[in-house]
């Protein structure tokens, strides 16, 4: 009896002494844990971030081309306009002439 209360005492005395090593010992893995997890979240964020500037980038570039299209199409049909109101200008020409010449021949 006298040796297993010896027993149970130098465990009771063992615990109490090696559970705050243990406590320290699992807070510190806690605080890996944690840490690694920032780490992760720290490199996701800046991932997103990267990739959110090169959409942008991109949207940008798209934005400028489409606007680039539309001056082109825009210089065309304006080019067309004048040149549809040039030949219109000597259509007119040509009948008053032509209007001229019946009227001096008659």
């Amino acid at each position: 009896m006298k040796r297993q209360l010896l027993t149970a005492l130098f465990l009771t005395t063992a615990t109490f002494a090696i559970a705050p090593i243990a406590n320290a010992a699992e807070a510190k893995a806690i605080e890996d844990i944690q840490a690694t997890r920032l780490e992760f979240l720290e490199r996701q964020t800046k991932g997103l971030d990267s990739l959110e500037g090169t959409r942008l980038e991109d949207l940008n570039n798209s934005t400028k081309a489409i606007t680039d299209i539309q001056k082109t199409r825009l210089a065309f049909l304006e080019n067309q306009t004048k040149a549809v109101e040039n030949i219109q200008a000597e259509r007119l020409e040509f009948l008053n002439n032509q209007s001229k010449a019946v009227e001096t021949a008659r």
